[in-house]
């Protein structure tokens, strides 16, 4: 089964190849077809961003289409930012400015835990949708530390090696990773359909 991967990010897709292909799955980027489209990200879950993003991409292609919608969520502060983790300080929203507000909002908080999430939603041709989620609990740091990976990883601490996700290599990050999970999960889904 050929699936169009609804990612322009090349470690993404590499995972996403890395686990699946070996399932007689061909992974297909959207550089690869020229077809590439914007979607809104106005869904209140992960789920339903995935799945916008999935069906919206296969209506545009007409292939399986495979999205992923992640981030992360704090126990001290509700479960934000959720599903506006790349957003959360605002439009012109960046990595450095969605930790600072991050931290600024965890000031004197105990309770420091947290987990990234991922949820991936496969649009079939056949008009079928599958999700399958992730999880990776961990803990907020009092400050950034390390100079790998994106997002919050400098201030997401691994509990078993006591690392941020960004002093953590890709591969020993993609080991335990919210959408390694989930892909995992996607897998075992496969199998049964």
């Amino acid at each position: 089964m050929k699936i169009l991967a609804a990612t322009g990010n090349k470690g993404k897709l590499r995972e996403i190849r890395e686990i699946l292909e070996d399932e007689d799955l061909i992974i297909i980027s959207p550089d690869e077809t020229g077809i590439i489209i914007n979607v809104l990200e106005d869904g209140h879950t992960f789920e339903e961003n995935a799945i916008k993003k999935a069906v919206a991409l296969r209506n545009a292609s007409g292939m399986n289409v495979l999205a992923d919608d992640s981030g992360l969520c704090v126990d001290a502060l509700g479960g934000m930012p959720g599903v506006i983790s790349a957003r959360f300080s605002g439009a012109d929203a960046t990595d450095e400015k969605n930790i600072l507000k991050l931290l600024r909002l965890m000031e004197g908080k105990k309770d420091r835990r947290a987990k990234f999430v991922c949820v991936l939603a496969l649009a079939l041709t056949d008009g079928h949708i599958v999700t399958a989620g992730g999880e990776c609990p961990g803990v907020i740091t009092a400050c950034p530390v390390g100079t790998g990976g994106f997002g919050y990883d400098p201030v997401f601490l691994d509990p078993e090696s006591r690392l941020t996700f960004a002093e953590l290599s890709q591969e020993e990050k993609n080991k335990i990773s919210h959408r390694r999970k989930a892909l995992e999960e996607l897998k075992v889904i496969l199998k049964g359909l």
